[in-house]
């Protein structure tokens, strides 16, 4: 039950970006800047009052940390600019192609096996990826390519911060200590991404500051911040203290479908035939590659999107 409150929390990220995204018409480098600040301010807060030790890294982990949180940057400014392209449902969908693109980046990078019921499922989740983008289809890429890019982009970028999530796991870097710096850094890289987008249309800061007065549309930010992301992410910790790491990861691909309802519920937005079956296809490949996984030895695995 746990688990499966963390996956609901979780669910409802996509629905308060695309909020955000068509009610405000909010920049997704912008939504995506005061996410990762909010939860980096929040996280900071919370250990400096009830446990300081989060706060300390080691030296020798900064370099890394640094870097994970260059890879969190990619992946939120995608995946934001997916949700405001594609849709919530669809995006989060997209974005749960990501253990294809890991298990092909596991296998060059750190010589995992890549058995035959894996490359199954690096098949399925590809071959689902291409059906719920639409990239078969030569009119997606006239009226929505960007909508397929990014989609594209934030599945493989979420591969490339579950590697290092794995990577930071090896170091034994607390996952809390990581989850504070990772999205601290991240905010750093995605204010710099703004300001550089904002120098050449004249505008020094960006569009920081696109919300105004609008203390409704900031109050949603926060809850953003502090509700799916830390709160999503607390419930599933919680629940390894109870489940198996594999267990857990299963339950957390209900995230999708939880995400699509509360779509169609609060956004009006509706899956197409074809969108259903490549969502049906890529849970399978996701489902079979960590049935698959969790016949060696249990590991925590990085949390959803």
């Amino acid at each position: 039950m746990i688990c499966l409150a963390g996956t609901a929390v979780w669910s409802t990220t996509a629905i308060f970006i695309g909020y955000l995204s068509t009610t405000y018409q909010l920049p997704s480098l912008v939504l995506a800047f005061w996410r990762d600040l909010f939860v980096a301010l929040a996280l900071g807060a919370v250990f400096a009052l009830f446990q300081r030790l989060r706060l300390r890294v080691e030296r020798r982990h900064l370099k890394f940390l640094v870097l994970y949180g260059l890879l969190l940057s990619l992946f939120n400014a995608s995946w934001t600019a997916s949700v405001a392209f594609n849709g919530a449902a669809v995006a989060t969908v997209l974005a749960y192609s990501s253990p294809g693109f890991t298990a092909i980046l596991a296998w060059r990078l750190f010589g995992e096996k890549l058995g035959g019921w894996k490359i199954v499922a690096v098949l399925l989740s590809l071959v689902g990826t291409i059906l719920v983008s639409g990239a078969y289809d030569p009119q997606a890429w006239r009226l929505n390519p960007l909508g397929v890019v990014t989609g594209l982009l934030s599945g493989l970028a979420f591969a490339g911060y579950s590697l290092m999530g794995k990577a930071a796991s090896q170091r034994g870097i607390n996952p809390w200590t990581t989850l504070l710096y990772t999205f601290g850094f991240a905010a750093v890289f995605l204010l710099s991404y703004n300001l550089l987008l904002g120098w050449p249309a004249g505008k020094p800061l960006g569009d920081l500051f696109w919300l105004q007065e609008s203390w409704a549309g900031w109050a949603i930010l926060i809850i953003l911040a502090v509700l799916p992301t830390i709160g999503g992410y607390g419930l599933y910790s919680v629940s390894l203290g109870y489940l198996p790491a594999s267990v857990a990861n299963l339950i957390a691909t209900l995230e999708p479908a939880m995400t699509a309802v509360l779509a169609y519920l609060f956004l009006g937005e509706t899956l197409t035939p074809s969108q259903l079956l490549g969502g049906i296809v890529i849970i399978s490949g996701v489902v079979l590659l960590r049935i698959t996984d969790s016949r060696g030895a249990e590991t925590v695995q990085v949390a959803p999107v």
